[in-house]
């Protein structure tokens, strides 16, 4: 599994909320996940959520939550501050996340990601995603569209 020096990666509970709704806000502006949302998210049936934590500051500094419906993973989020964004947060993120799927008998990983998020689209081609297809208008309010993508976990020997 990826490490990252200086930030550790632990579960996230009601009590980071607050970090959550801020990181999200400016990550995702119009188009951000409400308080209430998030809040609902970390409690909900199938759902896994992992922050990125500094060490030395305790800060968080990163968010990622995963999805399994017995069959697939979705990748729900993923998202960096961004003073921390180029560091390999969302790197470590991803790889948590995926050995997470793997772990529990996921077939594939799935996600969506904005077809202008050059930076995510790097991150999950180099982890192996490929893009399966477009969808039109996915992200609301904007409008804009969503590369949907998929890696598939074959089962470990």
């Amino acid at each position: 599994m990826r490490t990252t020096p200086g930030v550790v990666v632990r579960l996230l509970g009601r009590d980071d909320l607050p970090a959550l709704a801020r990181m999200e806000t400016e990550l995702f502006g119009a188009g951000a996940w409400s308080a209430a949302s998030l809040a609902e998210e970390l409690q909900g049936p199938g759902r896994w959520y992992v922050g990125a934590q500094d060490v030395v500051t305790g800060e968080l500094v990163g968010y990622a939550g995963l999805w399994f419906d017995g069959d697939d993973a979705q990748v729900m989020t993923i998202g960096t501050d961004t003073a921390h964004q180029g560091r390999g947060v969302g790197a470590l993120l991803l790889d948590t996340l995926v050995t997470r799927a793997r772990d529990l008998g996921a077939a594939n990983v799935l996600l969506e990601v904005r077809i202008d998020n050059e930076p995510a689209l790097r991150l999950y081609e180099r982890a192996g995603f490929v893009r399966l297809g477009r969808r039109r208008g996915y992200y609301q309010p904007e409008g804009v569209d969503a590369w949907t993508m998929s890696l598939p976990l074959p089962p470990l020997p």
